[in-house]
């Protein structure tokens, strides 16, 4: 692999100060209240250089999206089927990480705020962010099911029932109280409930 040079570090540097800018211009004046001359203002960086990353406001909002949504290791993929709690476990605390992520209700408030003027944030939001995600968590039932360890007749609606009592928990009430905010080890046990309520409906 090549080193990382000075030029590349900046770079990324400046990208990353971009999306926060974004994200917080976003938030104060709305998606089409945010002009990218006002978000190179508040990143500190130049038009040329906010043009040269993001051509367009749909595609700094793109980046926003997949930053997001982007797994620390993103090994989610990867899991082997065998023991469904174990992976529902990791796969659920990988969630919890997700949604967690500082900005990340940020993130869902933009899109539910713009949405009537901008559908195109929610199918970006749906499409760049979550759809990835529940797609390696149904691909990993279907790994179990094929493994004989499960049996489901829809491996899409069971991803959806896991991730669902997790959100339930961890996530959508802090969109209406904004000091919601469970300790570590109360997320945990959202997590093993859930994952223990999956293997009572579904292990063979």
């Amino acid at each position: 692999m090549r080193p990382v040079t000075y030029h590349q570090r900046m770079a990324e540097q400046k990208r990353m100060a971009i999306i926060e800018a974004a994200t917080r211009l976003f938030l104060e004046s709305g998606y089409g209240g945010a002009s990218l001359a006002k978000i190179a203002t508040a990143a500190d960086v130049s038009k040329a250089t906010l043009f040269k990353q993001f051509p367009t406001k749909a595609a700094l909002f793109e980046a926003i999206v997949t930053e997001y949504w982007k797994e620390s290791d993103g090994k989610t993929t990867f899991l082997s089927p065998g023991d469904l709690l174990a992976g529902l476990r990791t796969i659920g605390l990988r969630y919890v990480a997700l949604l967690t992520r500082p900005g990340m209700a940020d993130l869902f408030r933009i899109v539910i705020a713009e949405a009537p003027r901008f559908p195109e944030l929610g199918k970006t939001q749906f499409a760049l962010g979550k759809m990835p995600f529940f797609q390696s968590v149904r691909h990993y039932l279907e790994a179990e099911e094929a493994n004989g360890t499960v049996r489901m007749q829809d491996p899409e609606l069971a991803a959806t029932q896991f991730l669902g009592m997790i959100a339930d928990y961890v996530f959508w009430p802090r969109m209406l109280l904004i000091d919601w905010n469970p300790v570590e080890a109360a997320n945990t046990r959202a997590v093993e409930q859930a994952a223990l309520t999956m293997q009572a409906r579904y292990r063979i």
